[in-house]
């Protein structure tokens, strides 16, 4: 792997851009953008949470459906023993683009 690709792709690379302030692109985050995401991310901090299952599985989810299609994910969760897709969810994500 390069060390360009390195830079930029996974969760960590965004979270190092977000870090310093500068996209991904080299430019500038703007500051309100920044402070944004600050203020959300500190509400989200606090919130009290039920189960480390319940969060792998929302981020399965909201991250399976960018790379995996609606039945194989589907099948991917019940074989994992997580709950299958929920129809608002495959409304929301599967739903007319």
């Amino acid at each position: 792997m390069s060390e360009q690709s390195e830079k930029t792709t996974g969760a960590q690379a965004v979270d190092r851009a977000i870090t310093r302030g500068i996209d991904l692109d080299g430019t500038v985050i703007p500051p309100a953008k920044l402070d944004l995401y600050h203020q959300v991310m500190a509400l989200e901090g606090d919130r009290q949470r039920s189960g480390v299952s319940n969060t792998m599985r929302s981020r399965i989810v909201r991250i399976g459906v960018k790379h995996i299609s609606q039945d194989k994910l589907d099948e991917m969760l019940v074989e994992a023993d997580f709950a299958p897709l929920k129809d608002k969810e495959v409304a929301f994500y599967y739903g007319d683009k």
